[in-house]
C-alpha cells in the first residue's frame, strides 16, 4: 500500500473475528501494525477506560489512528520501539509476516506483556489450497496486491510453524482460530472430509499466547474455526 495514499477499506479493518481469544478483562492494549485503529477502537468500547496504543508504519494514517487510540506511534517494527509500559493485550494482526525476523520483533513485544498478558497473532496459511493446489498441479504460484501471497510477505507460515513463532517468543499457545474455513462451502468440504484437510482450508491462523516459563514445552492447543466477523 502507498504512504501517500491509504486504502480506508484495508486500513480500517475491524478484526472482530478474534473475539473467542481475547481476554476477560484488559486495560492497557498494544496494537501492532494496526492501521488507522479501528480494531483498536473497537477494543476500546469492549474495555471501558483501557488505554491503547497504536504502533503502525504508515506515516499517512497518523491523523486517523490519533483519533482511535489513545496514544499513536509512527514506527519501523525493525527497529526500536517506545516504552509500552506493562501491557495486558498485545495484538499482531497481519504484520508478522511483513518483517524479516518477527522472532525477534514478536520476542521484543511480548517482553512488555504484564504478569497474565495475552498476544493475538494471526499469520497467512501458505498451505492454503489457492496456493497448494497450483503447486502441485501446475508447479507455480502468482504473487498479488494482497491475501496469501501478497508480494510484500517475506515470511510464510503453516499452523506448526506458526506456533513455534510463538513459542520462540517464549508465548505458550493456549488457544488458536481456524480462519477462512467457516464459509458454507469449507464448512460443507470440511464435515465431509472429516476435518482431514481443515488446514487446506484455512487462509490464516489466529493464535492467543501467553508467557511461559524457560524451556517449556507447548501443551495442547484449544483449536476451533473462526467466524468470518472482521468488518470495515
Amino acid at each position: 500500500m502507498s504512504a501517500t495514499s491509504p486504502d480506508n477499506s484495508y486500513y480500517g479493518l475491524v478484526r472482530r473475528d478474534i473475539t473467542p481469544l481475547l481476554p476477560a478483562q484488559a486495560s492497557r492494549i498494544v496494537d501492532v501494525g494496526c492501521g488507522a485503529g479501528g480494531t483498536s477502537a473497537w477494543l476500546k468500547t469492549r474495555y471501558p477506560g483501557s488505554y491503547a496504543i497504536g504502533l503502525e508504519g504508515n506515516p499517512a494514517l497518523r491523523s486517523a489512528l490519533a483519533a482511535n487510540v489513545d496514544e499513536a506511534h509512527i514506527v519501523d517494527l525493525n527497529g526500536p520501539i517506545p516504552d509500552l509500559g506493562a501491557v495486558d493485550l498485545i495484538l499482531c494482526l497481519d504484520v508478522l509476516e511483513h518483517l524479516a525476523d518477527p522472532e525477534a520483533v514478536l520476542k521484543r513485544l511480548a517482553g512488555h506483556l504484564a504478569p497474565g498478558g495475552t498476544v493475538i497473532v494471526s499469520v497467512p496459511n501458505i498451505a492454503h489450497f489457492s496456493v497448494s493446489v497450483p503447486l502441485l498441479f501446475r508447479g507455480q504460484f502468482t504473487y498479488g496486491d494482497s491475501g496469501i501471497l501478497d508480494r510484500t510477505h517475506v515470511r510464510f507460515f503453516v499452523r506448526q510453524s506458526a506456533v513455534a513463532l510463538l513459542n520462540a517468543a517464549n508465548l505458550n499457545v493456549r488457544a488458536g482460530l481456524y480462519s477462512g474455513a467457516g464459509n458454507p462451502k469449507s464448512r460443507l468440504i470440511d464435515l465431509a472430509t472429516f476435518g482431514r484437510f481443515r488446514d487446506r482450508l484455512t487462509r490464516q491462523y489466529l493464535l492467543a499466547g501467553q508467557p511461559a516459563r524457560d524451556k517449556f514445552k507447548q501443551g495442547p492447543i484449544a483449536w476451533s474455526v473462526a467466524r468470518n466477523t472482521a468488518s470495515p
